[in-house]
């Protein structure tokens, strides 16, 4: 996605060329709510609001840093 002006809405091809995963893998998050979209069009293709791929990336490091400080903690409880 090297254009200047990101679109409003991205495919899902698009998004997993983003996040560097499968579309298969994109799809799941859709489907599981954990990234939202819309579905548009007579056979229901999605597409995922580039501001919604952002909260949803935002979302993962916020999600990765309390991770790793519970796991910091846990260790530093056995210490």
């Amino acid at each position: 996605m090297s254009s200047a002006a990101t679109p409003r809405f991205l495919t899902l091809a698009d998004v997993a060329e983003v996040l560097n995963v499968t579309v298969r893998q994109v799809y799941a998050l859709v489907r599981s709510g954990d990234l939202r979209g819309i579905q548009i069009g007579g056979r229901g293709q999605w597409r995922i609001e580039s501001s919604e791929l952002e909260d949803y990336i935002q979302r993962q490091y916020a999600r990765t840093e309390q991770h790793l400080d519970a796991e910091a903690d846990a260790h530093a409880d056995h210490a």
